[in-house]
Order: structure tokens, then C-alpha cells, then sequence
């Protein structure tokens, strides 16, 4: 028996369409477009049911060469496949056409609209004619209601598709897709407008004999090369989403490189600031025991060797007046010194704990500033880690300093709170706050703040400000008690 050459055009026919639905089910999902990744879906279902379509042909031709006539309810659900490929294929067009979220509901109508035409159809027809010159008359209009505006609604939405893509910078993939739009516009209005033979008009004069008495091949071959071109350039169209997933990488590693960078730079800074600020502390250390310190050392020397005069003098009231002016300046230089190292690291900070420290600070703050600062201490007190505790105290005075030198205010609460897994401190005062965008631009970067969210950082805490011109700021830390790897940058975060 001669194979039929229109079995295999059939089969390679459908083999276009399912490669194409296989692959759009496949990749249809990596796009960012949630309207492509909507209409992609009921084209994957048109290719897998299109060609399970034309290899249901493909067995019907080879059942008829073999003189074995197929079922009724063979040629319904090959009816049935035809039909519903071609309202998959118009709900794509439908779904490209779509530009708001609104009206992805409404388009549904469309191909809802061509579904209600082809039933109402078949029910007219099937009062005309019977079997078995219904099922050719019934392809027939599917072809004529569903396959060619189907068709042409996936032709105009490629087009539009296209354009979004143009847009985009996607050149390349935007021709592709005006390709494919030229394919099933081909394939709509001539590949579906030469029906098989029927009593149904045109296709009593406009059908594939026609058709191949003009070109000289069968219009199943027609149909097959646009199926082909059409899924050879929706394929290619289907790399856009690589392109486009790439290009986001690069764009988030990009990014996150010039975040490192950035926070790299910063991280310099501050070292550099850091070393500047010590240098800077020392030189006002030594100037302080120079000026205050030393003039009074120098003092009770001179007192001592006068002193000393004296005594060979009987005058005990002029002995005993210089006795308490050496004695004024002892303890005078005694409060310097003491003042001078409770500056670098008090005592109260290792004796007592972190609230007496912040109380402490309060009160010796407010003996030397006019700022009124109240300290409140929420929840049970526990045991800090070093580390924690030094770093906790020294951005409460570093925010503090901020107040007195920056925020003209009359009132700061410190409010030091121990809670379930982690201590918090937040300043608040109430003084004329800042524009937190300016603040956090790159022109006018807060090392203050900056060096308070390092200290955090490097002790696994969290940093937060908040500030609104003529509405004071809040400086709010949240420290861990436990940390494992802070340890290691203690040495850093305490300072």
C-alpha cells in the first residue's frame, strides 16, 4: 500500500505547533510582563492541542486509506480539538491586545463572543444537513467563525507585542515577533480560507482544490509552512525572557557592587575620621592637662616653695591662708583628672552597669550644658556583654552630642530598655529635627550617624532614625545580648 504524501505533511504540521506549545508552556512563565505571561498561556495550549488535532487527521487519512471508516465520535473529538485551539489562539490575541489590568476580564468576551457564534452556527446548520455531510460542513465553519479571526486577533497581537518590545530595546526580538504575526496572518486568511470541499458557502468554489489548482502544492503543505515559520520565530521571541533575566542580574549584581563599593567607602571614612577624631582627642587631653592640670601643679609647686619661705617667718595666718589655697587646688586638679578619665571611660560603665552609667552622664551633662535630660529605664536590668554595653553608651553620647551641638533643643529622654533578646536605646529630643533625604544624600553625608549605624552593624543591632523639620529626632539602637561574630570586631564597635 502507498503511503498517502499528505500523512507526513500532517505529521511534521504538527509537530511545528506542538514544539512551539511545548516550548511557550515551558518558558512562557520566566516573563516579567504579566500580560505576555497571560497570553502565552492559552497559545501553549493551542500549539498541544492543535497538533493533537492534525494527528488526529493524520490517523483519519490513514484509517480511510486502509478503507476502515472512522467513528462519529472520532470526528467530534477531532471537531472538538479544532475548535478549541482556535479559542485558545484568539484568547492570545485577545490577552495581547490588552493594555490595563481592568480590562483583562473584559477581553475574555472576545473569544467567549466567537464560541457563542460557532455553536450557534452549528445548531442552524445541524437542521440542514445530516451525517456524515454535517462533520464537513461543521469544519467548515469552525474554520470560517474560529481559525481566521482567531488568527488575525494573534496577528494583531503580535504586532502590538512588537512595539512593546521596540520599546523596550528589544529590536531583535520585536522582528521576531512581527514575523510570527506575519505567519498567522498567512496562515489565517489563506491557510483557513481553503477548506476542504463543501456544501457551505464559498467553500463550494474557495476550497483546497482550488487552492492547489493555483499553486500546485495541497493547502495542508500551505498550512504547515506558516505553522512552522510561526513557531520558529514565537520560539525565537521566547529568548527575549532570557535576555530579560539576564539583563536583571546583571543589573542586581550591578547594583549590589556598587552597594559594596559604596559601603566600602564609607567604611574608610569613618576609619579615616576615626583615626582623626583620636588624634584630635588626644590633642584636647593634652591641651586640658596642659592648660588646667598643669597650671595647677605648677601652682601648688610655687605655693609649696613659698611655703617653704614662710615657715622661717613666725606668721601662722599667712602659712595657714596659703595651706588651703594649695589645698583648693589640689582637690581643683583632682576633679580635672577625674573628669578627664570619666570622659574616656567611666568608672560607672564597669561598676555599676549600663543604667547607672547612662544616669550618671545625664546628670554630669547637665551640669555643664543647659539641655535637660531625663533617663528611663524600661524592664528588668540584666547582664550586658561588654562590648554591647560600650557600644550602647557611647552612641547614646554621641546622639546627645548631636542634640547639644545641632538640634537647639530644651529636652532629651534616653530611654533604655531591656528586652527579651536584646537591649534597645533611643534618644528623642525636642528640637528642630532635619530633612532625612538631604541628610542621607551623598553631598551631605552624617558621620555622626554614620558612625553611631557602624557601631550597630558590626554588633549585629538594628539602626533607625527618624527626624521631621521642627519635630525633634529619635535616635533608636537595638543591640543583641548574645553575638557570636560581633566578638571579633568588639575592639571596632566599642571604640
Amino acid at each position: 500500500m502507498n503511503i498517502s504524501p499528505i500523512i507526513p505533511i500532517y505529521f511534521f504540521y504538527g509537530l511545528a505547533f506542538f514544539s512551539m506549545g511545548l516550548l511557550v508552556l515551558v518558558e512562557g512563565g520566566r516573563s516579567s510582563d504579566a500580560r505576555l505571561r497571560r497570553a502565552l498561556r492559552p497559545l501553549a495550549a493551542f500549539g498541544l492541542v492543535h497538533a493533537a488535532n492534525e494527528w488526529l487527521e493524520m490517523f483519519g487519512v490513514v484509517a480511510a486509506q486502509g478503507g476502515h471508516v472512522t467513528p462519529d465520535w472520532f470526528s467530534g473529538i477531532r471537531l472538538a480539538t479544532l475548535a478549541f485551539s482556535f479559542i485558545s489562539l484568539a484568547a492570545f490575541g485577545s490577552y495581547l491586545l490588552v493594555v490595563t489590568r481592568t480590562a483583562w476580564r473584559l477581553i475574555l468576551l472576545v473569544p467567549l463572543g466567537l464560541e457563542g457564534v460557532w455553536v450557534l452556527g452549528l445548531i442552524l446548520l445541524k437542521g440542514q444537513y445530516a451525517l456524515p455531510i454535517l462533520w464537513n460542513v461543521a469544519d467548515v465553519w469552525t474554520r470560517y467563525s474560529l481559525a481566521i479571526p482567531a488568527a488575525l486577533l494573534a496577528a494583531i497581537g503580535l504586532v502590538v507585542q512588537q512595539r512593546v518590545f521596540r520599546r523596550a530595546g528589544l529590536i531583535s526580538f520585536g522582528r521576531d515577533a512581527l514575523w510570527a504575526a506575519v505567519a498567522f496572518g498567512w496562515y489565517g486568511l489563506v491557510g483557513q480560507l481553503f477548506v476542504q470541499s463543501s456544501p457551505l458557502p464559498p467553500s463550494n468554489v474557495v476550497n483546497d482544490v482550488l487552492f492547489t489548482n493555483l499553486s500546485g502544492i495541497p493547502v495542508q503543505l500551505f498550512r504547515a509552512i506558516m505553522a512552522g515559520v510561526a513557531a520558529f520565530f514565537v520560539i525565537r521571541f521566547l529568548r527575549a525572557f532570557q535576555v530579560e533575566n539576564e539583563s536583571q542580574i546583571a543589573g542586581l549584581q550591578e547594583a549590589r557592587l556598587k552597594e559594596a563599593k559604596q559601603r566600602e567607602s564609607l567604611r574608610r571614612e569613618l576609619y579615616k575620621r576615626v583615626v582623626a577624631a583620636q588624634e584630635s582627642e588626644r590633642q584636647r587631653i593634652a591641651r586640658e592637662l596642659h592648660d588646667e592640670t598643669g597650671q595647677a601643679l605648677t601652682a601648688i609647686g610655687l605655693g609649696l616653695r613659698g611655703l617653704t619661705g614662710s615657715l622661717s617667718v613666725s606668721d601662722p595666718e599667712s602659712t595657714k591662708k596659703n595651706l588651703h589655697q594649695l589645698e583648693l587646688l589640689t582637690t581643683h586638679s583632682l576633679d580635672e583628672l577625674q573628669r578627664l578619665i570619666a570622659d574616656l571611660r567611666p568608672s560607672h560603665l564597669d561598676d555599676l552597669g549600663l543604667s547607672s552609667a547612662m544616669r550618671w552622664y545625664a546628670n554630669q551633662l547637665q551640669e555643664r550644658v543647659k539641655l535637660e535630660v531625663h533617663v528611663e529605664i524600661n524592664g528588668e536590668e540584666r547582664t550586658v556583654a561588654s562590648p554591647v554595653k560600650i557600644a550602647l553608651f557611647r552612641i547614646a553620647q554621641e546622639a546627645l552630642t548631636n542634640v547639644i551641638k545641632h538640634a537647639q533643643a530644651k529636652t532629651a529622654l534616653v530611654t533604655l530598655t531591656y528586652g527579651v533578646k536584646s537591649v534597645q536605646v533611643r534618644v528623642t529630643d525636642d528640637g528642630r529635627g532635619f530633612d532625612m533625604d538631604a541628610a542621607g544624600s551623598a553631598k551631605r553625608v552624617s558621620w555622626g550617624l554614620k558612625g553611631m549605624e557602624e557601631r550597630t552593624s558590626l554588633l549585629g543591632g538594628k539602626f533607625e532614625v527618624q527626624s521631621r523639620l521642627g519635630q525633634g529626632t529619635t535616635v533608636e539602637v537595638s543591640i543583641p545580648y548574645l553575638q557570636e561574630e560581633a566578638d571579633e570586631n568588639s575592639t571596632a564597635a566599642g571604640g
